[in-house]
């Protein structure tokens, strides 16, 4: 039995299987939240007096234990029930009566899976946060450990000047700064409520949506009706661009780990239990995990794009279509947390190799320190990248670079604002309050 089904009608099984589709999978995951929304409503009928006090209060605690049952994994949707929403109501009216019936005065499943999934998206946004604010702490404390090991720099992937892995480090670090800023623009967007705006046109009903948003801790509301049901979609889209730039730095990193693993780079290694071998050659140690973090992630930075697609040539008002950002943004947020935390495990026991700079092949590195001592001397700085570039060419170059690099200002080798950066990301998690 479906909640808009009538006497005398019933629903091709074909059908309803094409039309259900993946959703009862995804809609676990908003059991707790469509509860949550479902007791912020009846608590407000009561209030407005389209339930009385006594049948509010009974609905309410009614629940409150199906709730419970969610958070101990006692609930589930059950085969002739349509969706998460049907199967509340249908608990709630099994367990309390004709009260049951009364909850859904003044609301539609339009709004209901609205409000579900802000609030689960709002929850998942601060999880992400989160793990990106673990993953940062560790690459912060890497760069201060590893401040002092050098390791070459590359532009279109030739050797260009003296890096470290204090900066290497740090720069991810503060690229994750930036990429929570985008986060936290969509968790603000992601905390507003839409419950109330009922199909996406109000109600007739005196409903107080200012009451629901209080209940459910929203900022503030999708005040427009209209705009409230528009919203959907809008709000996945958004969220998934905050993932996608997160998603675009792990990629990032891991296409940068997989080089400096490769025997042509040799700069980093890991224990053996974090990598995988040959079923032919004995020798190999693979980044399968980095390279996965560097698949997955890039399929996640592909979401924006697919939800453009799925959403673009919607009118206003409610469509089925929207049914699928579930199965598109849900798994992703997944993935995402499991590529932050395989990050974090793998980075925490990176080894480093000493003295890489001291191999023959990278001397030329130091052409520019060269050029710049000799522009400390009182040669023009054309002039010196003419003396240093034709040694070059002779084969004539060399640098004592042991005598140490004096890299001072703001985020250079010898400064690397580790501290500045914190203070940043500080500011950015206060964003999530």
């Amino acid at each position: 039995m479906k909640l808009w089904q009538k006497e005398n009608t019933s629903v091709s099984e074909l059908i309803e299987k094409f039309t259900v589709g993946r959703d009862k999978e995804f809609d676990l995951l908003l059991a707790k939240y469509d509860v949550q929304g479902s007791i912020a409503h009846v608590t407000m009928l009561g209030e407005v007096g389209l339930m009385t006090k006594e049948e509010a209060s009974k609905a309410v605690e009614a629940l409150k234990r199906i709730e419970d049952e969610i958070l101990n994994s006692d609930f589930e949707i059950r085969n002739d029930v349509e969706d998460v929403h049907s199967q509340v109501e249908f608990l709630l009216t099994e367990r309390i009566g004709e009260i049951g019936k009364k909850i859904h005065s003044g609301r539609s499943r339009n709004d209901q899976v609205a409000v579900d999934i802000k609030l689960y998206l709002r929850a998942e946004v601060q999880n992400i946060k989160e793990e990106v604010k673990q993953l940062f702490d560790l690459l912060i404390q890497q760069s201060d450990k590893f401040r002092n090991k050098l390791l070459p720099g590359y532009t279109h992937l030739q050797i260009a000047m003296p890096s470290s892995f204090g900066l290497w480090f740090g720069a991810y670090a503060e690229s994750l700064t930036d990429d929570l800023e985008v986060l936290a623009s969509s968790f603000h967007v992601a905390n507003k409520n839409p419950l109330g705006s009922g199909a996406g046109y109000g109600s007739s009903f005196p409903l107080n949506r200012t009451l629901t948003t209080e209940q459910l801790n929203f900022s503030t509301l999708n005040y427009n009706s209209v705009y409230a049901q528009m919203s959907r979609g809008k709000t996945e889209k958004i969220v998934s661009m905050g993932l996608s730039c997160i998603a675009a730095t792990l990629s990032k990193l891991s296409m940068d780990c997989c080089l400096y693993l490769s025997q042509n780079f040799g700069f980093i290694s890991f224990p053996s239990e974090l990598t995988t071998g040959s079923s032919i050659m004995p020798h190999k140690k693979n980044p399968d995990v980095f390279e996965l973090i560097r698949a997955k992630c890039n399929r996640i930075q592909s979401i924006p794009n697919e939800l453009t697609l799925l959403l673009n040539n919607l009118p206003s008002g409610y469509h089925r279509d929207l049914q699928l950002t579930k199965e598109i943004l849900f798994p992703a947020i997944e993935e995402l947390k499991a590529c932050l935390q395989l990050a974090r495990l793998m980075l925490s026991k990176i080894e480093v190799r000493d003295n890489i700079l001291a191999d023959e092949k990278y001397k030329y590195l130091f052409s520019v320190e060269a050029v710049n001592e000799l522009v400390n001397k009182g040669i023009s700085f054309r002039e010196a990248y003419q003396q240093i570039g034709n040694q070059i060419e002779k084969g004539e170059f060399s640098f004592d670079f042991s005598k140490g690099l004096h890299h001072t200002h703001e985020g250079s080798i010898g400064n690397l604002c580790n501290e500045q950066i914190q203070k940043q990301m500080q500011m950015v998690l206060q964003k999530f309050q």
